[in-house]
């Protein structure tokens, strides 16, 4: 009754995007980030941070190299910096905190809601007796868990936290999957990924993992397929209804 092969035993869900709404808090603090920094660097005349530019080079990417990928397609080169530079800093690390502490703000003004078909989703997977972990690159995953009160239904966390403490490449790398099946003690082919951004379903897909559901809540369906979603959905709650 999940929309899932029988031979799936666990299930790694992105957070931002997947089980809440945040994703759409975190486009506007990138994108009020950006448009600031380029405006500072290029005067009126900049060119505005889109949709397109958050979803190629910034959605699902660990903070940095959100940062880098998109500055690389302007052909801006920052330098590294450190992880506790100032937000005003001209490095990548510093315009990474500068969109982290706007994210942050807006969250604590905004609060956060689970969209309610995740919600019902996770009961039934929970029901079913398979295995649950959150994957994202987050740092804020613990927070937003909480705020949502979907911190009982994850047994593991995978976070940009754990990302950056054993050194792991971010998406689209599979690595932060790989390690939300280890973690459960899965095998990746008996896992199934949840995403909403392309460089999420395309690390799933990398990773071995024995199903890929892309979640469409950027219009971007097409896009999720070619990066290799099995399925594609506007909302969990559809595959509760699939079989």
């Amino acid at each position: 009754m999940l929309g899932l092969p029988d031979t799936i035993t666990a299930c790694l869900f992105d957070l931002d995007g997947v089980l809440t709404g945040t994703a759409v808090l975190h486009r506007e603090a990138w994108k009020r980030t950006f448009d600031e920094f380029l405006r500072e660097r290029d005067g009126a005349g900049f060119t505005p941070f889109t949709d397109h530019d958050y979803a190629a080079y910034v959605d699902g990417r660990p903070r940095a190299d959100g940062v880098r990928e998109f500055l690389r397609s302007r052909g801006i080169e920052l330098p590294e910096g450190e992880s506790d530079d100032a937000n005003d800093a001209a490095t990548v690390n510093g315009v990474g905190n500068r969109k982290n502490e706007l994210v942050l703000k807006i969250i604590d003004e905004r609060g956060v809601n689970p969209y309610p078909g995740s919600v019902r989703y996770l009961r039934a997977v929970k029901d079913a007796g398979l295995r649950i972990a959150v994957v994202t690159s987050s740092a804020n995953g613990a927070k937003v868990l909480d705020a949502a009160n979907l911190t009982p239904f994850v047994e593991a966390r995978i976070d940009g936290l754990v990302i950056a403490r054993d050194h792991l490449k971010g998406k689209p790398a599979p690595d932060s999957f790989l390690a939300g099946a280890k973690a459960l003690e899965v095998e990746p082919a008996h896992a199934a990924v949840f995403e909403d951004a392309q460089s999420g379903v395309q690390a799933g897909r990398a990773g071995g993992f024995g199903f890929v559901v892309g979640v469409n809540r950027a219009h971007q369906a097409h896009e999720l397929r070619a990066h290799g979603a099995d399925v594609v959905v506007d909302d969990l709650a559809e595959l509760l209804e699939a079989r």
